[in-house]
């Protein structure tokens, strides 16, 4: 495996670092063992590491220096020095923004992940309007946590953001161009922030937080007002030239289909994404579409025969295209994140049926994220804890 500074370790398997790789790294493994198993002592993270224990004691002394984490209670033995465990200062904390084309969700969480509290800020159309509205809901939540220390802030967007301009460079469903969304949320703020595209977010939370276990490529398809994939292979986020690595979601699959927010027709999300199941209810219900993608999931979990029919095709187109990125790909596994993971039960079938029609290549494991509806703020906060510690 590389041995840079982009690469990712497992952090919740036993893997160490060798002696040529970056002293960096082995804190990384040593901070999230810390988070992932915690109340820990020395002497756990050693045996579990399987670095020595005086690496193991010089790392600890600098995370407790930076406050990143705490001495705790001490531990039992029959004889012998009593262990301290460790574990993580709740007291830090960090602003995760997911933004949506019509809203934002601003949360506190802490280091490990958790969410302390949420608000859902709804945008005005005017950029700069919606940009102080989304300062002014960080503002308020800071200072009704005035007993936390902050981070930083991370934002997950629903375009492609260059990491080298630190701007959006691609984002046809925001209603309002947020180029400079970065720059002015950290001078109104003072905070450190850190921008990505959702599904590249995900896909960093799904080796911080969630099942994967960063040695096998995956795909995160985020599935909402469009589809983007974030595409993590061979230790890292594959970004491609100007960021732009992963944009399957307008990848045409019907010529004469719906005009797609790029300008094509027909692009995939057109199809297979929460706007497309939302329409197909109008299309077989002649009436109404409800508020909301979750109202819609909702309405089929009550049996309602037009919300199940829409989902249901909706669900078959995106298994149509998992097809397209298991064939381009071959990745060992595809998550899912979006609303529709919340009846993965009714409309996951559908997907999985349609993904096995692949014969190219060997079908990846299939799952929904395990982080449900919180996934996205969640990739937020991974975005923040992956900048501070590499």
């Amino acid at each position: 495996m590389p041995t840079s500074s982009s690469s990712r370790f497992t952090f919740t398997r036993r893997q160490s670092a060798s002696n040529k790789t970056p002293r960096m790294i082995n804190r990384n493994l040593v901070f999230n063992l810390i988070r992932t198993r915690q109340p820990l002592s020395r002497a756990d993270l050693a045996r579990v590491s399987g670095l020595q224990r005086s690496t193991v004691s010089l790392i600890v002394e600098d995370l407790i220096k930076d406050r990143w984490i705490l001495e705790g209670s001490t531990g039992r033995l029959p004889r012998g020095r009593r262990p301290t465990f460790l574990e993580l200062n709740h007291q830090r904390a960090v602003i995760a923004l997911d933004i949506h084309p019509s809203q934002t969700t601003v949360a506190v969480t802490d280091l490990g992940g958790k969410i302390v509290a949420q608000n859902v800020v709804q945008l005005p159309v005017d950029e700069n309007k919606a940009i102080q509205a989304i300062v002014a809901a960080i503002n308020k939540m800071i200072a009704a946590h005035s007993d936390k220390s902050f981070d930083g802030i991370g934002i997950s967007l629903p375009g492609r953001a260059d990491p080298r301009l630190e701007k959006l460079i691609f984002a046809p469903n925001l209603n309002w161009p947020a180029a400079s969304i970065k720059s002015r949320i950290q001078k109104a703020t003072g905070l450190r922030v850190e921008m990505d595209n959702v599904a590249n977010a995900c896909a960093l939370s799904e080796v911080w937080f969630g099942d994967s276990d960063g040695l096998h490529d995956l795909v995160v398809v985020n599935v909402s007002e469009g589809i983007g994939t974030g595409i993590f292979a061979n230790g890292q986020l594959l970004r491609g030239s100007n960021g732009m690595a992963g944009e399957f979601g307008h990848v045409q699959m019907d010529t004469g289909g719906p005009l797609c927010g790029c300008g094509s027709r027909g692009c995939w999300e057109t199809v297979g994404s929460n706007r497309a199941g939302l329409r197909y209810y109008e299309e077989i219900s002649g009436g109404a579409a409800p508020s909301s993608f979750a109202a819609l999931v909702k309405m089929a979990q009550a049996d309602d025969a037009s919300a199940v029919k829409a989902v249901d095709k909706m669900s078959s187109f995106l298994g149509r295209g998992l097809r397209m990125i298991a064939s381009a790909l071959a990745p060992s596994e595809i998550v899912i994140v979006g609303d529709i993971t919340t009846a993965w039960y009714m409309f996951g079938p559908v997907v999985e049926g349609e993904l096995r029609q692949n014969a190219l290549s060997k079908e990846p494991r299939l799952r929904p994220s395990f982080e449900g509806n919180t996934a996205r703020l969640r990739s937020a906060v991974a975005l923040v804890m992956n900048g501070s510690l590499v």
